[in-house]
């Protein structure tokens, strides 16, 4: 097997990778900041509000659609007068949470991510269907073509699950 062919295999992989590191950094950065704007709190599903650690409920004042955010709020005059809002919030309107409409990767930072991911995996498909017209053996012919029947398929998968429920972010940006 060339050496041409073990570097564009070798290049298509590591595309591959980074395209999943990334995609599974940006889906962890996204978890991680939700918890720690919420932390401490509870969001209750069935009644669609949050419950701070003292028992206040924030309910829905606020919905955003061309953002697809909902803004969530306690009763100003409890949270002015709760012992523990010193550490909770300086805003004398109550405190706020603001949650996304969209799960991952459909909020706009997921969308941001995937599309640089399912870029990646283009590239590494790329480069692994040119390494399979310059192969010389047919042993180069199949590892190349593994690399690309996976680089493909996964893309692919991210691209469907991308274009599958698209947001109003590239609109936003005209």
């Amino acid at each position: 097997m060339s050496a041409q062919t073990i570097a564009a295999s070798g290049y298509a992989v590591f595309l591959v990778a980074a395209a999943l590191a990334l995609d599974r950094l940006g889906r962890h950065a996204h978890h991680r900041s939700g918890r720690f704007r919420t932390q401490g709190f509870a969001y209750r599903p069935q009644l669609d509000l949050w419950e701070c650690p003292e028992g206040e409920q924030l309910r829905p004042f606020a919905i955003d659609h061309h953002r697809r955010i909902t803004r969530y709020r306690a009763r100003p005059a409890i949270c002015n007068g709760c012992p523990a809002k010193e550490g909770c919030t300086d805003s004398d309107q109550g405190r706020e949470i603001v949650r996304s409409m969209d799960p991952w990767p459909h909020s706009e930072a997921g969308r941001f991510h995937r599309v640089i991911s399912v870029i990646l995996l283009g590239l590494a498909s790329l480069v692994a269907l040119i390494g399979i017209a310059l192969a010389p053996t047919l042993l180069g012919v199949a590892l190349l073509g593994a690399t690309l029947l996976a680089s493909a398929s996964i893309g692919l998968r991210m691209y469907r699950g991308l274009a599958a429920t698209p947001s109003g972010w590239a609109e936003s940006m005209s």
